[in-house]
């Protein structure tokens, strides 16, 4: 996040116009970024950039390395940075990557594109980082990153329990 603006109010006016101004606008994009993590989704936006990205690839080896790069952090199941596609799509996808082209992500992405302006970015302009910009109130230092709770538990979690707590260690 950077640690200093220089974003007018009438110009984060213009991010409420549309969500692809938002994301034109260096701020506008950082700015969302640091929503998103917020609301532990920025995997979305992560996943759309990288598919643009894609886009720019020149070689058939340079493709092919990215498509499957892409796909395992963000579509394949259980991956790291999973994003919210339902099975027709990843499958789409799966084959589109069995012979990589510049539209490989097309589908999965304008999908990911519509769930974030439907949904993440009409919170974002609800939301006070937005209406910071708005007001002039530009952040001066980066935010303390956000941790994610773990999905993992402990012995601890389990006291009620009357089980041989030895199977845990």
């Amino acid at each position: 996040f950077s640690s200093l603006y220089s974003v007018s109010p009438e110009e984060a006016v213009k991010w409420g116009e549309s969500f692809d101004k938002l994301l034109s606008h260096k701020d506008g994009l950082e700015a969302f970024k640091t929503f998103l993590k917020m609301e532990f989704s920025d995997e979305n936006l992560e996943f759309w950039l990288e598919c643009e990205e894609y886009k720019n690839c020149k070689t058939k080896k340079h493709m092919e390395e990215k498509a499957k790069s892409i796909y395992e952090k963000y579509i394949q199941m259980e991956s790291p940075r999973e994003v919210n596609l339902d099975f027709a799509t990843k499958e789409i996808t799966r084959k589109n990557i069995d012979q990589p082209s510049l539209t490989s992500f097309h589908t999965a992405q304008n999908k990911i594109y519509n769930l974030m302006e439907k949904d993440s970015y009409t919170r974002f302009l609800k939301s006070n980082i937005y209406s910071n910009f708005l007001n002039g109130k530009q952040l001066l230092a980066p935010l303390p990153p956000v941790r994610r709770r773990s999905r993992s538990f402990t012995v601890n979690d389990f006291k009620q329990f009357n089980s041989d707590e030895g199977i845990w260690l």
